[in-house]
């Protein structure tokens, strides 16, 4: 079947209708990860988008539900230039075409990738429309386009309840710092596993804006305890279970939709709890303190960005996936100052706040899919714990 990908600024591509049969109009965006579909197609951040995989060939190894960064696909389409529709792989449960007529996402195959990712770059991020209908009316659809807005998809990605996950011995030592798979090698092979019990008994809220699965895995693996809140939970809830930390998650959207929450995050700010935030939640924290946030011409999307440590001069290899960015040239340094900035365009990256044990990055240290560089920093917020505890 047919099917057609219209722009906001009239660009039409013909390509072959895959998953779902609906019509759907989003926000465009493109990732440039070679490989983890899945965990892009599973991670909330993608909620109110439909993502372009620039990466030619996509669903070669198929899904395998173990890997899924939550409970299911959050973009509104996926665009790609060739789709896999006979999966090899030994830990494959079905295919990418299985899962999204499962889930109810459209996409459409066999356009140029490449060259709706250089419109995407030149012009920016812009709305458009996939249909499998050939007599659409151009002028109309295009209207359409120019109304859309993503909304507060917060509020639709969060857990809906409190849940925990228990931080164990077991996983630690034997499981992995980022998906589920067991590993069955020497520990002495993994010294960052093993040491990774250093945050044994230690109770962290995580605030869930669109959280990614392994941010919690993460902790768990290093010994916490992780408390998962949704969104919308008051501070005074979460400052009264006494964490030991909180961690402020990745999430969808335009950070100055969550008005609410930016009031909660503002009242943890003052609690004096060590707080680590990641992309969204840096973001909240950033204009929760007084900070500005900007939209991007098209953001940053992939598993190979370079962000450099300002306090260290080392650069680490990021995935990332946002839209929007801090403006430093807005921070206040009585309150917070640069800690991480991207080496390719020089945005803000991560930042350190003054007088406070809080620290915020832009990028995806939980990884998944994408490098493990930066999963430190998980280890340098337990640290911040530990010290706090004993002060």
């Amino acid at each position: 079947m047919k099917a057609f990908l219209i722009l906001e600024d009239g660009t039409v591509f013909e390509g072959i209708h895959i998953g779902a049969d609906k019509e759907i109009i989003s926000e465009i965006v493109f990732n440039t990860s070679m490989a983890g579909y899945l965990e892009v197609l599973t991670d909330p951040s993608y909620a109110g988008q439909a993502v372009c995989m620039t990466y030619p060939l996509i669903g070669n190894y198929g899904i395998s539900r173990e890997d899924m960064e939550s409970r299911q696909i959050w973009p509104d389409a996926l665009i790609v230039r060739e789709l896999s529709r006979m999966p090899s792989n030994f830990r494959c449960d079905v295919s990418i075409q299985d899962v999204l007529e499962e889930f109810g996402i459209p996409g459409i195959a066999g356009i140029d990738t490449r060259a709706l990712t250089k419109i995407l770059r030149e012009k920016g991020t812009m709305n458009g429309c996939i249909t499998t209908n050939e007599n659409y009316d151009l002028e109309e659809v295009k209207k359409q386009l120019s109304q859309y807005v993503v909304g507060n998809v917060v509020e639709i990605v969060t857990c809906k309840e409190k849940y925990t996950l228990s931080g164990t011995k077991e996983l630690s030592e034997n499981g992995p710092l980022s998906g589920s798979a067991k590993y069955t090698g020497e520990k002495e092979k993994r010294p960052s596993l093993v040491k990774a019990l250093n945050g044994a008994g230690k109770k962290v809220a995580l605030l869930d804006l669109g959280a990614k699965d392994n941010i919690a895995k993460s902790l768990a693996a290093r010994g916490c305890d992780v408390t998962v809140y949704p969104a919308d939970t008051p501070a005074e809830e979460i400052l009264a279970d006494a964490p030991d930390g909180i961690m402020l998650s990745n999430g969808p959207g335009d950070p100055k939709s969550c008005v609410s929450v930016i009031a909660n995050v503002k009242k943890l700010y003052e609690s004096d709890t060590p707080i680590f935030a990641i992309c969204l939640g840096h973001q909240l924290m950033a204009l929760a303190t007084g900070a500005d946030t900007f939209k991007m011409k098209y953001g940053h999307r992939g598993g190979n960005h370079p962000v450099k440590d300002l306090a260290t001069g080392r650069v680490y290899i990021s995935s990332q996936n946002h839209g929007y960015v801090v403006d430093m040239d807005k921070l206040d340094p009585a309150i917070a100052t640069p800690a991480f900035v991207n080496v390719n365009d020089g945005t803000c990256e991560g930042l350190a706040y003054t007088g406070k044990n809080i620290f915020t990055v832009q990028f995806h240290p939980e990884a998944c899919p994408g490098p493990q560089d930066s999963a430190y920093l998980f280890d340098r917020f337990i640290q911040m714990m530990e010290v706090e505890s004993h002060a």
